[in-house]
Order: C-alpha cells, then structure tokens, then sequence
C-alpha cells in the first residue's frame, strides 16, 4: 500500500507550495501523539526527505513519510475539501479504529486512548 493525495488534495498542496515560493518542496505528513482519539495528523513542508523516509511521487509533487509514521499511515488517503462549512484536508486512514468528530486525530489497536480530562482536540 503507499499513501494517497487525491486530485483536489494534490491542487491544494501545489497551490500552498507555490504561494510560499517553495514549488519544488514536498509535504511532510506523519502523526504526533495527541488529540482526543490518541494521535493527531501532522503536515508540513520540506525542501528534502531524511536519509530513512518513505517517499511518494504525484507527477512531481513529492510527499515524504518517517517510518515510525508510516506504521499507522499506510493506506492513507488525504482528501481536500474547499467547501465553506468543513472544508479543508481529510484523512481516510484505514488503520484507524477510532476518529475524533473532526477527523484530525485517531486510534489503532495499538493506541492507548487517553481519558478526555487529558485530551484536545476540536472540542
């Protein structure tokens, strides 16, 4: 499996890239410990993957993964949405057994959820 930037995901990330002058940099996804459901999604933009990263090609567009991330992301799928009321990037992760009603964080099997005193999220 690999992870998945659809069309409209891909338009919006070259469209970002381009806005900040970094056309030829890539985005980083990967996940940190946090949210209401036990790990969050993260992105961000690099001009290079690391030596040990998994990295995925969309005609140009270059998507860079760490290992330990891509434990929990393989078969991702980001969509993107510019609708006016929740619009934005949305994760399809079919590891995920749990997702927060925002859908930017998730559990697994081998994630501990952490008790909702101990939580952010969407609120």
């Amino acid at each position: 499996m690999a992870i998945v930037l659809t069309e409209a995901a891909q338009k919006e990330v070259r469209r970002i890239l381009q806005s900040q002058g970094k056309a030829e940099w890539g985005l980083r996804v990967g996940v940190k410990d946090g949210g209401c459901s036990g790990m969050s999604y993260s992105m961000d933009i690099e001009e290079t993957p690391r030596p040990d990263d998994r990295v995925f090609d969309f005609d140009g567009l270059k998507v860079f993964c760490d290992p330990k991330s891509y434990l929990f992301l393989n078969g991702l799928v980001i969509d993107f949405s510019n609708a006016l009321l929740n619009g934005g990037f949305k994760f399809s992760n079919p590891n995920a057994q749990r997702t927060c009603s925002c859908g930017t964080s998730f559990s697994t099997k081998k994630t501990p959820i952490p008790p909702a005193s101990e939580t952010t999220c969407c609120g």
